[in-house]
């Protein structure tokens, strides 16, 4: 049968890898800006998307100017409340069943506003998006899976004192300290934060994340975070391999036992290895892939961020999916940022079946990698239990398309 977008739209989907910052609504942006005060280089939604979020960017720092914007207007609970419960509600619109909600807490935390809070403020809004989706008939009768969620924080590699205020006040406490020494430490307490959100609030924080440059910034440093995480039992991905070599990929398994890692794009690329003590770059990498998969370590894919911040990712089909896919590597497809790269769920399978011939088997591996790799927040059976539900539901899709 037809791969369409119409159909793939109607299918059960994830999105695993999806920072809040970077999936805000362009309308909201400029709502919350003029409210609070904050300066935009256009207050209209076709300027924002020619000076701020275009559809190509040179790099990846280019790429990510537009956060500047959106960390800007998530400074209060309210705020950030209304910004997850929007990007919920999208993501439900299209048919993505499951999210995995990523941001960096102590990029909004300051003042008055603690980790816990902002914390707490995601949730809210996630929440209030979850019930009202399942409190509709379809899924109140069980006749379609409803929708789950889970937040995963982010740490970062490198910060400095314009990232924010608590990040500014990380660095005056610890001013006579090593950086490198300090970017562990603020991991640490992140990490803190999760744990106490998960254990005495409740909430779902299902996973901890590093983001931010790799070259210079070592894992190794945030190691220590990484184990509090995994005493505490919170699911651990890392930001790898989108900026760096297949050795920095390596490290985030190695050195904090990630079971999942955001891009990897540079997996397949020996010629980018930095180490001078692997000699046989090739054999590396292939005892690398066959590491990753004989542990189905999880690979967070982004194809179109991948291309808008890699320039010579001329075109879709010489994307390194092709090889995952080749590879029998298990991937999820997810879109990274919505607002910033102009995309969803529903367009990156899409680009997927044109730029790679996906087969409807090809997808429907792809969406149970994608629920059966979630960190789902319930116990494990009610997950199987999910899973299936939601590979019935695609099924049923299917058949009513024919």
């Amino acid at each position: 049968m037809e791969i369409t977008r119409e159909l793939i739209e109607k299918l059960p989907k994830t999105d695993l890898h999806l920072h809040l910052d970077g999936s805000i609504r362009i309308e909201t942006l400029i709502e919350l800006a003029k409210d609070g005060g904050v300066e935009l280089p256009s207050y209209t939604v076709e300027g924002l998307k020619k000076t701020v979020f275009k559809d190509n960017y040179r790099d990846l720092d280019d790429y990510l100017k537009g956060f500047g914007y959106t960390c800007a207007v998530m400074r209060t609970k309210e705020n950030i409340e209304r910004i997850a419960y929007e990007l919920a509600v999208d993501n439900q619109n299209e048919g993505v069943r499951y999210i995995e909600v990523r941001y960096a807490p102590q990029l909004h935390a300051g003042g008055e506003m603690t980790l816990s809070d902002t914390i707490e403020a995601v949730n809210n809004g996630l929440s209030q998006a979850k019930r009202e989706f399942n409190s509709c008939e379809a899924v109140a009768s069980g006749s379609e899976p409803p929708f789950e969620y889970g937040i995963i924080t982010c740490a970062m590699r490198y910060f400095n004192r314009h990232f924010s205020d608590y990040f500014s006040d990380i660095i005056s406490v610890h001013s006579y300290s090593d950086e490198d020494k300090i970017f562990g430490l603020a991991s640490l307490e992140m990490v803190g934060a999760a744990v106490q959100a998960r254990r005495e609030m409740g909430l779902p924080v299902v996973g901890v994340d590093l983001a931010g440059p790799e070259k210079g910034n070592p894992p190794i440093h945030h190691r220590e975070a990484y184990m509090l995480a995994q005493r505490n039992f919170l699911n651990k991905t890392v930001h790898a391999g989108e900026a760096y070599g297949p050795e920095s990929i390596f490290q985030a398994i190695t050195e904090l036992g990630a079971g999942r890692i955001g891009h990897g794009t540079s997996l397949f690329k020996p010629q980018t290895i930095s180490d001078t003590s692997i000699l046989d770059r090739n054999r590396y990498v292939n005892d690398l892939v066959q590491f990753i998969a004989n542990r189905r370590i999880t690979l967070e894919v982004c194809l179109t961020s991948n291309m808008q911040t890699d320039p010579k990712l001329l075109k879709l089909e010489d994307h390194p999916f092709k090889r995952m896919l080749e590879n029998k590597l298990s991937c999820s497809i997810c879109t990274d940022n919505r607002t910033v790269s102009h995309t969803t769920v529903t367009d990156e399978v899409f680009k997927a079946v044109q730029a790679f011939n996906l087969s409807l088997n090809d997808i429907k591996t792809l969406m149970v990698y994608g629920f059966k790799r979630s960190f789902f927040p319930h116990a494990y059976r009610k997950k199987r239990e999910y899973v299936r539900q939601c590979m019935d539901y695609f099924e049923k899709v299917v058949s009513e398309s024919v």
